[in-house]
């Protein structure tokens, strides 16, 4: 054959592109990606502090945040699906030879494709941002699959109800309505959440059993993969299998309910160092946060060094303290003490650590006050603390003479030798746990 046989003739076209590649590159698809992508960066951001540098509050952080994006996801759904009726083709488009199944797909999935997508790309730069701050443990995934299904699931049933919704104020009703409704769903008569939402509430050391995902995507797939069957197939019953799968995963759920999720293993397990007394214990979440709350009660262990009857260590555990051990200062939720990987305040941190050791809290006799005062402010004064006793320089008659009562023995117990301060140290952490402190000698 000739070149010039092989040539098309004028006028002729390539073929055309598939449906589905021109829906994905151009109109409303790629921008609602984008606009779920702007709008959950915008909202971890704008709280990075509260999770940036710990696993778990990234991952809480992460999942709460789809009470916005789900809505969001079906608005934006829903605007689509309306798309024929704004345009007011609806009937050229029902000439179309494909099924009415594959029509609707072709305009549902690149939608559905783009906004997961823009959730997923949020979430992966979320976890990346967490990366260098890390103290401990590994991202917290668990949850991801299950939500990202939930998102793609409302943005397919958002299309349909574009297209059963006949009105353009369908888009922004719903997303109020999904909000409303997640909110109430998630508050759940019992407080800790209703199973069926996706944005169940979970803890900073909370982590989902291993089928919860597998369930929760079961869930609103089904849900959503019925409506569109009820809506475009041509056997509308074909809708009863996702449907009765939908059901099933629903009541496994239900049936588990706070059973769904189990503390961190890490957070039942203590980091120590144990070359100080007390010994040092932090939560094996925060296991690279140890050196710096070692540095931050140098201080107070070197002060404390031949003192008896002391904690054997500060921990940091949940559920209660051992007798021998002393409460270390919290540091979660992040954002407060804690904020990317460091600790704020060591000299406040330090102050806390110090009242732990004491153990009289729930003491509220004058003298065990004045004791527990005088103790912290030797081993580590407040930062605020000379604001505090200006404020007592001028205040009433009272408040002078307890200023003065207290620089007096805060100056005895400093020229004590470092033989008797270490023996009425002893002798006053021999009352730990008690309101009794008549073996403390006077001062």
């Amino acid at each position: 054959m000739t070149m010039v046989a092989r040539r098309r003739a004028p006028g002729v076209r390539k073929g055309a592109p598939h449906p589905l590649r021109t829906e994905a590159v151009r109109g409303f698809a790629p921008f609602a990606g984008a606009v779920v992508l702007v709008t959950l960066g915008v909202m971890l951001g704008s709280r990075a502090k509260r999770w940036q540098g710990d696993w778990g509050a990234t991952a809480a952080q992460v999942h709460s945040a789809l009470l916005i994006i789900l809505p969001l996801g079906a608005a934006a759904g829903c605007w689509q699906g309306g798309r024929e009726r704004r345009r007011r083709t609806e009937e050229l488009w029902g000439t179309a030879v494909r099924p009415p199944l594959v029509r609707f797909l072709a305009a549902a999935l690149p939608l559905t494709a783009w906004v997961t997508a823009g959730y997923l790309v949020a979430v992966a730069a979320a976890l990346l941002a967490t990366g260098p701050y890390a103290l401990g443990g590994r991202p917290h995934l668990g949850l991801l699959p299950g939500d990202a299904v939930a998102l793609a699931s409302a943005a397919l049933a958002g299309q349909v109800a574009g297209r059963v919704l006949p009105t353009r104020l369908a888009a922004p009703l719903l997303a109020v309505a999904g909000y409303a409704g997640l909110g109430v769903a998630t508050m759940g008569s019992s407080g800790h959440g209703s199973p069926l939402s996706p944005v169940f509430p979970v803890g900073d050391d909370q982590l989902p059993v291993w089928w919860q995902p597998v369930a929760m995507a079961v869930w609103t797939g089904g849900v959503a993969l019925a409506a569109v069957l009820a809506y475009a197939a041509r056997r509308r019953t074909a809708a009863l299998l996702p449907l009765a799968a939908a059901v099933a995963a629903g009541a496994l759920l239900v049936r588990t309910g706070e059973g769904l999720l189990h503390p961190d293993p890490l957070s039942r397990h203590q980091v120590c160092d144990t070359s100080t007394t007390p010994a040092v214990c932090v939560n094996a979440r925060y296991a690279k946060l140890l050196p710096q709350v070692k540095a931050a009660v140098a201080g107070i262990t070197g002060k404390l060094e031949g003192v008896r009857n002391l904690p054997v260590r500060w921990a940091d555990r949940p559920g209660g303290f051992h007798p021998d051990e002393a409460q270390l200062p919290m540091v979660t939720p992040v954002g407060w003490a804690l904020v990317r990987g460091r600790l704020t305040d060591p000299r406040e941190f330090a102050w806390e650590a110090a009242a732990g050791l004491g153990r009289h809290a729930e003491c509220e006799e004058p003298r065990v006050m004045e004791l527990d005062e005088l103790v912290r402010h030797y081993l580590a004064p407040r930062p605020y603390e000379s604001y505090i006793d200006g404020l007592d320089a001028h205040g009433s008659r009272a408040q002078r003479a307890e200023l003065r009562k207290r620089v007096a023995a805060r100056a005895h117990l400093a020229s004590m030798s470092g033989t008797e301060r270490r023996a009425w140290l002893s002798a006053y952490f021999a009352t730990a746990g008690s309101c009794d402190v008549t073996g403390v000698p006077q001062l």
